[in-house]
């Protein structure tokens, strides 16, 4: 949302009630002494609006371009490719600053369009992963921005970027989407609690400490998308001190819990504890579970289904998939404290720190171990290629390609006797299981059908399972049998049960099996308590509230 600075009107990006799945959002105008709010032609598919100096015209993203339009609506006009809306702002020079990746660093278009200029580049010996949500200070000297250690950072930091030098600094910690206030503020987010602090735009210095004003404002973080997870706050302030807000805070930790399912479909919970548990692997002799949190913790645990107790494998950082090594002595895990994710391992009783198995720039994610321990397949993520499948062999901790298509790839699972490879190929224009020989060369047969992901082998590696669905019917869980003897030979794939409710996982499976081979290891989601935002609450002479709040001295 945003409000003009003279708050006569707001900009809102929203849908229609009750949605279908072909229903873009739009663009809507509320002016302020009108009852109606309309949607402003030729904004379909608009998302994050920001609005020009002069409140003319609003700039916002569609169809991964950025775009302007007069508020009045008519033909929009594209400015550049812009993949994803991580936030934007309108420059009193008439240029836009934006954020376009999760990744990425800042950007500088015309307003009148043309080639985006590079202004920003994170700095990883700082611990920065992205820069987003730009403001541009009034003076048309700085822009305020927010840094991200990661892409799911939950305490990211408020920086500023002078314009003429090209450098910037950190203002603040644990702080995002900082906004100034012309009175002398800034107005930021702390995970779901608008802020104020007071500031001087001649120094572009912070001069007090940050006070809080409203404690439930909605603010993106804590989801899982790393798309979605832009830390952007849903307010908006004009120049003459009124406030536009919706309620909401941050999304709340998952809920979820461990459970045995069986071939029917039918789910049995293992432990009474709730958790934002991600994705769960049994150990190979069958007593102990593995699991990672996606929340404000992101830890790797282990749980003993004896003693039905549970202790954590790492304390800082984020972990999200754990692969047991085949004598169980230790678990291998994607780790993180900025930046992309590498491959670690630990000895599973916590008896050793943890050691560091790879080093790269890209993000790395453990999949399966070879029998003898001695490669583990992991999927790397590299700009441009979505996923590719490489082995890291632990004897000379060397890491080669296993499959390098130039098609995204993910899924990598080892058969029980390391004679084979399954996998997720995104090949056929869609996400599909197939076997491939270990360590090749051969032929490739696809298993699944009509779509599939997460290939799990039963014990005897004679059937493999996997997943697939949309909407209303995921998870589709199926069942293949197999023949190695001489050969592959794949049957054809049967439905075992529908489950919606169970956790699914990607680039590496989020479920297991047994050691019987009847039951699967799965996670049981407990849906979020996220209402849709129905309604903006407008706080007029907000200014006189700051007053009281923080004194400008």
């Amino acid at each position: 949302m945003a409000i003009s600075r003279d708050s006569r009107f707001i900009v809102y990006s929203a849908v229609s009630e009750n949605p279908g799945r072909q229903d873009k959002p739009f663009l809507y105008l509320q002016r302020l002494d009108q009852r109606e709010a309309r949607p402003i032609s030729g904004t379909e598919g608009g998302l994050s609006p920001f609005l020009s100096p002069d409140d003319r015209l609003a700039g916002f993203w569609a169809d991964g371009k950025l775009k302007k339009i007069s508020i009045d609506g008519g033909e929009p006009v594209t400015l550049c490719d812009a993949a994803m809306p991580f936030g934007a702002g309108w420059a009193p020079d008439n240029s836009i600053i934006l954020a376009d990746a999760a990744d990425s660093g800042l950007f500088r278009v015309s307003a009148a369009g043309g080639d985006p200029e590079p202004l920003t580049t994170p700095d990883k010996t700082k611990e920065e992963y992205s820069h987003r949500l730009p403001h541009c200070l009034p003076d048309g000297k700085g822009v305020l921005f927010t840094v991200m250690r990661e892409d799911f950072d939950l305490q990211p930091r408020i920086a500023l970027l002078d314009l003429k030098t090209r450098r910037w600094r950190i203002l603040m910690a644990n702080a995002a989407d900082a906004r100034y206030i012309p009175t002398g503020y800034l107005a930021f987010l702390r995970q779901g609690t608008l802020m104020v602090v007071p500031f001087d735009l001649a120094r572009h210095e912070v001069t007090g400490q940050p006070v809080p004003a409203i404690s439930n404002a909605m603010q993106a973080l804590n989801v899982l998308q790393t798309e979605r997870n832009t830390a952007a706050g849903q307010f908006s302030i004009s120049d003459s001190g009124w406030l536009v807000y919706a309620e909401g805070g941050i999304l709340p930790d998952m809920q979820n819990s461990l459970v045995w399912v069986d071939y029917q479909g039918r789910a049995e919970p293992i432990a009474s504890f709730k958790a934002p548990i991600y994705s769960p692997r049994l150990s190979p002799d069958g007593q102990r579970i593995a699991y990672t949190s996606a929340g404000r913790d992101n830890r790797l645990s282990i749980y003993d289904l004896n003693r039905g107790t549970t202790s954590q494998l790492t304390v800082e950082g984020k972990a999200f998939w754990a692969s047991w090594t085949p004598d169980g002595k230790r678990v291998a895990f994607d780790w993180s404290k900025s930046g992309r994710p590498n491959l670690y391992w630990q000895l599973s009783d916590g008896s050793s720190a943890m050691e560091r198995l790879t080093t790269s720039d890209s993000s790395q994610y453990p999949g399966s171990w070879s029998p003898d321990g001695a490669t583990l397949a992991f999927v790397g993520v590299y700009p441009g290629t979505g996923g590719d499948l490489l082995l890291l062999d632990l004897r000379g901790h060397r890491v080669t390609p296993f499959l390098n298509s130039g098609f995204p790839a993910w899924y990598p699972e080892f058969s029980p006797d390391g004679r084979w490879m399954a996998h997720v190929s995104f090949e056929s224009g869609r996400e599909e299981v197939y076997v491939r020989p270990f360590p090749g060369p051969g032929g490739k047969w696809q298993i699944s059908h009509e779509g599939g992901r997460e290939p799990l082998w039963a014990r005897d590696g004679k059937r493999l399972f996997y997943r697939s669905g949309e909407a209303e019917d995921w998870p589709l869980v199926w069942a293949v049998d197999v023949r190695t003897d001489g050969g592959f030979s794949p049957g054809k794939p049967r439905l075992l049960f529908r489950a919606p409710g169970l956790g699914v996982g990607g680039p590496i499976r989020a479920w297991d099996l047994s050691l019987d081979g009847r039951r699967f290891l799965m996670v049981k989601l407990e849906e979020r308590k996220s209402q849709p935002v129905t309604e903006m609450i407008l706080v007029q002479n907000w200014l006189e509230e700051l007053k009281r709040l923080v004194p400008v001295k």
